[in-house]
């Protein structure tokens, strides 16, 4: 909306405006007039904007699909041969939709190979500590580059070796809200896939998963924050659902009152479909966790079950080609 100069009292020229000096009381004629104008504009532009913004429900609809995903740098781990780990996890901005971004063009490592055991299935919203790259002894001051490119937007994630970077058992307790004293030794759980890493199956047929799992019993159990391995509510008690944050987000974590446990999930597939777990998180008894897991489509399919002490994990993988 444009807002003209006030024309002065008795006069058809747009020049004659509260400019000239014809009269004090012209002029302050003029100036009201203007400020009414003004108001009017105001009030016109607060009045369009409600209009023109979409409600609430309409506003967070563009937040449940569409949106892309982010890789993220952890930080970086020193291994006892003398090379180091970068780690890495992924913000997919969605809170409903589940993306999928093959490795390629799109999806990508450099300036080691393009194929470094990243996902290339990515659940919805905040997502730590998911996999980790391996670097030499001799890697320095260069950056490991991870690319990701999704519905329209490419983001990258610079890996480096600098001393601010580094993560040990602290900083995982701090950001998964895990068990134990705060700087407490910790190990983390081995975990072995019993029988083939390549399986085959038919569409709907139930495949048994079976893990071998090893802890040393660290962290110490105690009450949690409010992520991994959180005691449960007792019998009876009202709880108000938190708000969302990373430690309710992440798929990866222990269900209440498990001190170790194993989640499965699709690392990478061939095709977006539906695959069940029956449980997706198990409580690892004996030394041993069991679950099956069912397929809606034909395709190729990576699953990745993650050994968690509520504080760090081990992973493995089994590729299941499904027909």
């Amino acid at each position: 909306m444009t807002i003209r100069p006030a024309v002065a009292a008795g006069s058809s020229d747009p020049a004659a405006t509260h400019y000239s000096s014809s009269g004090s009381e012209h002029s302050e004629l003029t100036l009201s007039q203007a400020c009414r104008v003004a108001v009017m504009g105001i009030v016109f532009a607060f009045v369009l904007s409600l209009a023109l913004t979409p409600p609430a429900a309409a506003q967070q609809m563009r937040y449940m699909t569409g949106q892309n995903v982010v890789p993220v740098f952890e930080g970086w781990e020193r291994n006892a041969d003398g090379t180091f780990s970068m780690v890495f996890g992924y913000m997919n901005r969605n809170y409903e939709e589940e993306v999928d971004v093959p490795v390629g063009a799109d999806n990508h490592f450099e300036p080691l190979d393009a194929d470094q055991g990243q996902p290339s299935h990515f659940y919805a919203r905040r997502q730590q500590f998911m996999f980790k790259v391996r670097v030499p002894k001799d890697w320095g001051q260069k950056d490991l580059i991870w690319t990701l490119a999704s519905h329209g937007k490419t983001e990258k994630a610079f890996g480096t070796l600098a001393p601010v970077w580094e993560i040990d058992t602290s900083v995982y307790q701090q950001n998964r809200g895990g068990p134990g004293e705060l700087h407490e030794e910790d190990a983390a759980p081995t975990i072995a896939l019993v029988g083939s890493a390549q399986r085959t199956v038919g569409v709907g047929q139930p495949l048994a998963l079976d893990v071998m799992v090893s802890d040393d019993a660290h962290p110490t159990p105690r009450p949690t924050r409010s992520g991994s391995g959180n005691a449960a509510p007792a019998p009876g008690t009202n709880v108000i659902p938190p708000r969302q944050n990373p430690l309710t987000q992440a798929i990866v974590r222990l269900d209440p009152n498990v001190r170790l446990g194993v989640t499965w999930v699709v690392h990478r597939r061939s095709t977006p479909a539906a695959v069940e777990f029956s449980p997706q998180r198990v409580a690892v008894a004996a030394g041993k966790a069991s679950t099956s897991v069912k397929f809606t489509e034909p395709g190729t399919y990576t699953l990745r079950g993650y050994a968690d002490d509520g504080v760090l994990l081990n992973s493995t993988d089994v590729v299941v080609t499904v027909r």
